[in-house]
């Protein structure tokens, strides 16, 4: 089994991730990562060059690599939900957790975020908090089907968020 945890940008996917993946003695993997990794540039350079569909292909290709190994915890990017190929791989080989946020908090850790710019491409033509508003109106239903958890993230610790989805697992 695989753990797969799915949110908007800046829920605390792959600082959860990593902690997550420590306690449970399993491998860590992030998607986006793997996308840079494999590409030799940052995911604002891909998109940039190559466009959203590109990227898109490629983050699916991320994904069903790392779905060929078990007990691996999986941070995914923000739109992995928007491929019903991918939602399918996560049910198939994992649990998935949704990682959520309130759009204050994501604005704030957002703006807090020095790798934003680099790793975090515009996904409208709108300033950062209607994009949030934009974005999030689109996704949660997408989010709320994958998903098996929600864990809100806005005020918890990422211990007690990893205490959480242990208990659920158990």
């Amino acid at each position: 089994m695989n753990l797969f945890l799915i949110g908007y940008r800046c829920t605390g996917k792959t600082t959860v991730g990593q902690t997550l993946a420590q306690r449970l003695e399993w491998t860590f993997v992030d998607t986006d990562r793997m996308i840079e990794e494999a590409a030799g540039t940052t995911i604002a350079h891909l998109v940039d060059d190559n466009g959203w569909p590109f990227f898109r292909e490629k983050e699916h290709e991320a994904l069903a690599a790392a779905c060929e190994r078990q007990d691996r915890v999986i941070a995914t990017g923000g739109g992995i939900i928007l491929d019903p190929r991918n939602v399918a791989a996560m049910k198939n080989t994992g649990y998935v957790v949704w990682m959520t946020a309130s759009e204050t908090i994501i604005h704030e850790r957002l703006l807090a975020d020095e790798t934003t710019a680099s790793s975090r491409p515009p996904l409208t033509d709108q300033g950062l908090l209607e994009e949030i508003k934009i974005v999030l109106k689109e996704r949660t239903p997408l989010y709320a089907e994958a998903a098996d958890l929600v864990i809100d993230t806005d005020r918890a610790t990422v211990e007690e968020i990893c205490s959480q989805i242990v208990a659920e697992l158990k």
